[in-house]
């Protein structure tokens, strides 16, 4: 059976080792801009002490599960997954799942065949922008962008998930830790 290309950006599943996991978010300030941020979208630090959406090769902060802001129009508190690219708040906050140590279930983009091999090998995303009627998040994992030695997220392991767990097949989902991440570098932004 072929697996399902249904991409769904970085899905939080929970941490790496026996320690407790609570699945936390934590709580970074977005500047109103004309990005829109969809539910699974990898975030990065943006040196305006501010998080915004990932591109291939940037350091990653974590996962965007959902933002909280209050309506220019209506002057309400508001939750939604996603940050649409006309928000002009000036108080949205993201929930983001940052967990240096948080495991990750993303979808390859290979349109070829997939390989036990790949399992920790580290390789970038792909971001496409989200879609609606949903906001999730289209991000994949770059399956040409393979590596040993550098990589946005390192492979651990292939999906549960039955509908898109065959090695061998185009876009099955592996399990991923954030390899460059932004709460591990030396560096700032």
């Amino acid at each position: 059976m072929a697996n399902k290309d249904s991409a769904f950006g970085l899905r939080a599943i929970g941490k790496v080792g026996q320690n407790s996991d609570n699945q936390g978010l934590s709580e970074y300030s977005i500047a109103a801009s004309a990005t829109a941020i969809y539910q699974g979208d990898p975030v990065k630090g943006i040196n305006t002490g501010t998080v915004g959406v990932a591109a291939a090769g940037d350091v990653l902060l974590g996962s965007l599960n959902g933002i909280f802001y209050t309506d220019s129009s209506t002057d309400k508190p508001t939750w939604a997954n996603h940050l649409a690219a006309a928000n002009a708040a000036a108080d949205i906050v993201g929930f983001v799942s940052d967990d240096p140590y948080e495991r990750f279930e993303v979808q390859s983009n290979n349109a070829g065949a997939s390989a036990q091999t790949d399992v920790f090998n580290d390789a970038d995303i792909v971001y496409l922008a989200g879609a609606s009627p949903n906001f999730l998040s289209k991000v994949e994992l770059d399956d040409s962008s393979l590596s040993a030695t550098d990589g946005q997220l390192k492979i651990i392991g292939v999906s549960k998930d039955p509908t898109n767990n065959e090695i061998g097949a185009a876009n099955v989902n592996w399990v991923v830790t954030i390899n460059e991440h932004l709460l591990k570098q030396v560096t700032g932004v």
